[in-house]
């Protein structure tokens, strides 16, 4: 049964079933909640005197709606795996969310709400999924959370598909997000809609807070859409709702939990600021505190008491009633798995790796054993790796921004994700970078899924926000980045990365790894799987070939970040760094220049991240003392390499963009071979 638009005031088109309206002591203390949240977004707003009101205000009885009846949670485990999935894509509303965690049983106390915005506090001025229990997901950046729940909803469906059974659906629950008119002009928004309306997921939950009101003022003067047009089109049902009417609200959201089949949209008409006397209704209380007049003139207003942070008796009462509620969906879903272990042993047991997430301690034996062949480009290096990682680990999932068969991330013995059809473990984002990297995120934060996307390097740009979320949130994200350099010839510099290593590098958390070779690639990917944060694996396109300088153990090697591939036959007169495919090089310029008499120590130093993680000891080890001239050699700008070979060191880097030319044209063009190199350096 297909959804439809549920017009304001109208009563439901859907003759086959007819929801129960809320009772009328159901709606009172609903109320009171509503009530209570805009009490507590006023008074933590005007004691931090920064922050968001408008939204909380204006939301209040969706939030009350949402935690206080049609959510399906526990507070005391916020782990819990069936648990409905809220994110507040708006994430300058945060208060709302605060109030109702608080209000709902979660460990955030009335003394955090007090210290919204201060140093260290659960309460920061966006929500931070490692600082608060029940944030899912670090938002801010408006249209991202949008897309981690996209990301969430698919992976939960990916979920369903392999452990659901007839009898025992052990996922069915719901991802939310609430998003604004910000939410919903930025692009992300509509790559992540877009694809989700295609792959038809019937999970997610989108509710538009639509008040009209940008934080520069009426949305009028900048945005004429018809948004309800936009995502039926997309392939979304849409419902247009009263977002201060719980009966509007919840018509619309008892349909969609019982009769949902696609992607859903609630377009919620609601007051910025409602309760605010003067500032109600315009973009003044958008951003920041009422002030005092304002508060205490909306508390008289909506019938509050003056005294700060207050809760009425009615409201504590009426969430302790429900903690019982809370804890026995989850004691009634442990029943409902335990029946589903004793019937589905072997799924049971891909349950647990799955959760655990576990990665084998034999790995790297195992990956030792794994025959490619030289010379090969790093992308199908990495491509067979991840084919045999597919088949070791359940839990890995890959997807590219419409370029597997050029990024090499399809792992060919598994299906591709399709509308409806969640057997796959390949999934296509289509041209859609930065909505793949927000996805990406909502996919590791299923707790059951390693996902690993690709593109080429350069379009990192394109998603580089998403990678920041994930840094910042420590997201265990696997990114496999290919096209490296300027060596991927004639596609031009639009399409070669140089200022990419560097700009990377600098994302705090971020392991930045650009291997050389086919042992490289393998250790770069264990490094991958064992750090708990985002990765990128940058790969080349062209031929390399494998050097056996670099075939070490994974902790004597690429997992030191940098190590020693070739140490000089004297008192170095060189020390020659290299990343990536420059690594070859650099060892066929020590060659040449101990032929010349000039003691030469080559270093391969594929992550920097990882070198700056090891002791005082070893880093003196690689780059102390007396090592002569230090030469980095990598094709990309020189920013940072200094810190390496010092103000006197020689950077054979990268200074313009690159050039439209055949390979080996672009070598001699910049500079990237034996003699240059020497003429450089001698």
């Amino acid at each position: 049964m297909s959804m439809m638009k549920t017009n304001l005031n109208q009563e439901s088109i859907m003759e086959e079933w007819q929801p129960e309206d809320l009772n009328p002591e159901t709606k009172e203390i609903l109320g009171r909640i509503a009530n209570t949240i805009r009490q507590l977004a006023m008074d933590a707003n005007q004691k931090a005197n920064s922050g968001h009101p408008g939204l909380p205000l204006g939301c209040a009885e969706i939030g009350a709606y949402l935690w206080g009846w049609a959510m399906r949670f526990n507070p005391k485990n916020p782990h819990w795996i069936n648990r409905d999935r809220f994110i507040l894509s708006a994430g300058h509303g945060c208060l709302l969310q605060y109030a109702c965690l608080h209000l709902s049983g979660y460990d955030l106390s009335i003394e955090d709400l007090k210290n919204f915005r201060q140093l260290h506090s659960k309460t920061p001025g966006h929500p931070e999924k490692l600082d608060t229990a029940g944030i899912e997901t670090t938002t801010g950046p408006l249209g991202q959370g949008f897309g981690n729940a996209a990301g969430t909803a698919l992976g939960l469906k990916l979920l369903a598909e392999k452990f659901n059974t007839e009898t025992c659906k052990l996922f069915d629950n719901k991802v939310i997000t609430l998003a604004g008119d910000g939410c919903i002009m930025e692009g992300v928004t509509s790559e992540v809609s877009s694809l989700s309306g295609h792959l038809k997921l019937d999970n997610l939950i989108a509710i538009y807070d639509s008040n009209n009101i940008c934080l520069d003022g009426p949305l009028a003067e900048t945005c004429s859409e018809d948004t309800l047009a936009r995502y039926k089109a997309y392939g979304w049902d849409v419902f247009e709702v009263d977002g201060h009417d719980f009966d509007s609200i919840h018509r619309a959201f008892s349909q969609i939990r019982h009769h949902q089949e696609r992607p859903c949209l609630i377009l919620a008409h609601t007051i910025i600021g409602k309760g605010a006397p003067n500032k109600a209704g315009t973009h003044k209380a958008h951003g920041s505190p009422l002030g005092e007049e304002e508060v205490r003139a909306a508390k008289v207003a909506l019938g509050l008491p003056e005294e700060e942070f207050y809760i009425p008796q009615a409201v504590i009462n009426y969430f302790e009633s429900k903690q019982q509620d809370y804890q026995k969906l989850e004691s009634n879903w442990n029943t409902l798995f335990s029946t589903w272990a004793d019937d589905n042993k072997d799924k049971a047991q891909e349950f647990g790796l799955m959760l655990e997430r576990k990665i084998p301690d034999d790995i790297e034996a195992q990956l030792n054993q794994l025959e490619i062949k030289t010379p090969f480009p790093g992308r199908k290096a990495s491509q067979a790796v991840t084919e045999f990682l597919g088949n070791e680990l359940p839990f890995l999932y890959g997807g590219s921004a419409d370029l597997s068969c050029s990024d090499m991330t399809m792992m060919k013995q598994f299906p591709i994700v399709a509308p409806g059809i969640f057997t796959g473990r390949n999934i296509k984002f289509g041209v859609r970078e930065f909505g793949m990297g927000t996805m990406a995120i909502g996919l590791y934060q299923t707790q059951m899924i390693l996902p690993y996307v690709g593109t080429f390097l350069t379009f990192t740009d394109y998603m580089r926000n998403s990678i920041r979320l994930a840094a910042l949130q420590q997201s265990h994200v696997i990114y496999q980045m290919t096209h490296d350099s300027i060596f991927l010839g004639q596609d031009g510099p639009t399409h070669q990365p140089v200022e990419h290593y560097a700009s990377l590098r600098t994302i705090p958390h971020l392991h930045f790894i650009r291997p050389a070779g086919n042992h490289e690639v393998k250790m770069a990917w264990i490094a991958a799987l064992r750090y708990v944060g985002p990765t990128i694996i940058a790969l080349t396109r062209q031929n390399i070939p494998d050097m056996p300088e670099t075939v070490v153990p994974y902790a004597e090697g690429l997992g030191r970040g940098a190590y020693i591939v070739k140490k000089e036959s004297g008192q170095a007169a060189y020390t020659l760094v290299a990343t990536g495919s420059e690594l070859s090089l650099a060892l066929d310029t020590a060659k040449e220049l101990e032929k010349r008499g000039h003691p030469t120590r080559v270093v391969s130093m594929p992550c920097w991240e990882l070198f700056e993680a090891q002791d005082d000891e070893y880093q003196q080890k690689v780059f102390g003392g007396d090592i002569g001239k230090r030469v980095a050699i990598e094709a990309g700008v020189d920013q940072g390499w200094h810190k390496y070979i010092g103000r006197e060191g020689i950077a054979i880097c990268m200074e313009d963009f690159g050039a439209s030319a055949p390979y080996q044209d672009i070598v001699q063009e910049f500079g990237y071979n034996v003699d240059a190199i020497l003429e450089r350096i001698l």
